[in-house]
């Protein structure tokens, strides 16, 4: 009951504040200009946003069914996709409640126990996080200049300040994705039988069954893809706005990492993507009402690429389902 109540209590503080932050920045800034920016968006161009949205979906139904064949486990490619957008979908009511949902309706459907399924999803998450890093890593070496001023303005940290080697910057990374690696380790070893403990644990299992999985580099491709298909629809929203059209694909990935983090700030992200979108979009130099309005823009269509293909799975899978059996009790009687 505690347990539940501190859930509740957090869910609410982080729902808040994506508020907050969300007030803040309407207060903040010039309506007219949020405005007229949003407005200035080509519609059109979310068609092909939709597309890359749903595809990064399906990409990752197909992968997770990859880590699904060493447990015996062989789903339809059409239920993995349903689970994987309602689990999506869930996401947004409820934190981290997508993992079991997918989990729960993939076992409904397909008739297998959910806690098999369960070590899949922190392998998922384990080499999401690693891709993240790598991703980061790139994007800056590649955009030292700008996010390292960025880096700079905003987060503050002296010792960036003096930072003008692209390989410095690499071995400073390097340092800090090794101390990472160490604390997690020392955190693992003190505190083995504790939540922190199983999860650092999964964490290492995870990543273990994917370097030893026998389909591995499928599993790599599809991770490729849906990477891919994130900085595509960032990409393309781009496109969509005559102020920031103009902006590369390496632009995508910086802003695709600082939304990234932003997504687990918040519930959804709410309020925090639009924030932190828009103060990386500055380095661009982006003027502020239009770096918020595409923040705004940007997430509204993720969302929506969610809640819609949420919904339709929602609506399609047990007639699909129903569908299925009838059509495999007709083979057996056959």
């Amino acid at each position: 009951m505690r347990k539940t109540l501190l859930t509740i209590l957090k869910y609410i503080f982080f729902l808040g504040l994506g508020v907050g932050i969300i007030y803040y920045i309407l207060h903040k800034q010039d309506s007219t200009k949020l405005i007229n920016a949003i407005k200035s968006v080509n519609l059109w161009l979310f068609v092909p946003i939709f597309i890359f949205g749903f595809f990064s979906h399906y990409f990752r139904a197909l992968r997770w069914k990859l880590l699904l064949e060493p447990l015996k486990i062989h789903p339809t490619t059409i239920n993995v996709t349903f689970a994987v957008l309602i689990g999506y979908i869930a996401n947004l009511v409820v934190p981290r409640g997508g993992e079991v949902a997918k989990c729960t309706v993939l076992a409904k459907y397909e008739k297998m126990p959910a806690n098999k399924m369960i070590g899949t999803i922190v392998a998922e998450r384990a080499f999401d996080i690693i891709c993240l890093v790598i991703i980061t890593v790139i994007t800056f070496l590649l955009q030292a200049g700008i996010i390292g001023s960025f880096v700079k303005k905003e987060i503050w940290i002296p010792m960036i300040q003096k930072l003008s080697d692209n390989r410095i910057i690499l071995v400073l990374i390097i340092l800090i994705i090794a101390v990472l690696i160490g604390i997690a380790i020392v955190l693992y070893r003190r505190h083995r039988e504790t939540q922190l403990g199983h999860f650092l644990k999964g964490i290492g299992h995870g990543f273990s069954s994917i370097i030893h999985m026998k389909k591995r580099w499928e599993f790599i491709g599809f991770t490729g893809l849906i990477w891919l298909c994130y900085t595509l629809q960032i990409y393309f929203a781009f496109l969509s706005m005559p102020a920031t059209h103009h902006l590369s694909m390496m632009a995508a990935l910086s802003v695709l990492i600082f939304g990234s983090v932003a997504m687990i700030i918040t519930p959804g992200g709410l309020g925090a993507y639009t924030l932190f979108v828009a103060q990386i979009l500055l380095s661009y130099n982006i003027d502020e009402p239009t770096a918020h309005a595409f923040g705004f823009v940007a997430w509204a269509g993720q969302t929506s690429i969610i809640i819609v293909l949420g919904i339709v799975s929602l609506l399609l899978i047990h007639p699909y389902n129903k569908k299925k059996n009838v059509a495999s009790s007709a083979v057996n009687r056959a």
